[in-house]
């Protein structure tokens, strides 16, 4: 608090010390042109400039609306993260269908006969009721839904 009154008196007290006269406020069109008419995202300074100028006309409200509408303006939406657990568990052939591997081909082999282990080793397609699980936990992958 003391800090910012003590700037103001500085802003203040300038020009009465470089031998001017009183202090006088800067005419509000200048400080309008003073800002581009665009941000570097797109969103309209001119209105914030002007919202700037006169905080005591604007209710806090008001100011918390403007600045949001601002930065929704200026975003992009949101990326949905892949989940890089199932990307590697999952492949998409030509046609679009979803492949896995089969489960029970990691250890304990020697009890399992060979014809077992082969059918075990090929990749088999991810059936049609987890077709849904596999495409949240993968939003950008290029399979065809109507596939499963």
């Amino acid at each position: 608090m003391s800090a910012l009154s003590l700037s103001l008196a500085r802003v203040s007290l300038l020009p009465l010390l470089q031998g001017g006269g009183p202090a006088r406020k800067p005419p509000a069109a200048a400080a309008v042109l003073a800002f581009p008419a665009k941000s570097f995202f797109g969103a309209p300074l001119a209105a914030a400039a002007a919202a700037a100028l006169s905080p005591a006309a604007a209710s806090p409200l008001q100011q918390r609306r403007s600045s949001a509408s601002a930065v929704v303006a200026a975003g992009k939406g949101y990326k949905m993260k892949t989940h890089k657990a199932s990307a590697k568990r999952f492949r998409v052939t030509g046609t679009g269908k979803i492949m896995r591997r089969c489960a029970g081909k990691q250890h304990l082999l020697g009890k399992k006969n060979t014809k077992r282990k082969k059918r075990l080793s090929k990749m088999v397609q991810v059936n049609k009721s987890d077709y849904n699980n596999v495409m949240g936990a993968l939003p950008y992958i290029k399979a065809n839904k109507k596939a499963g």
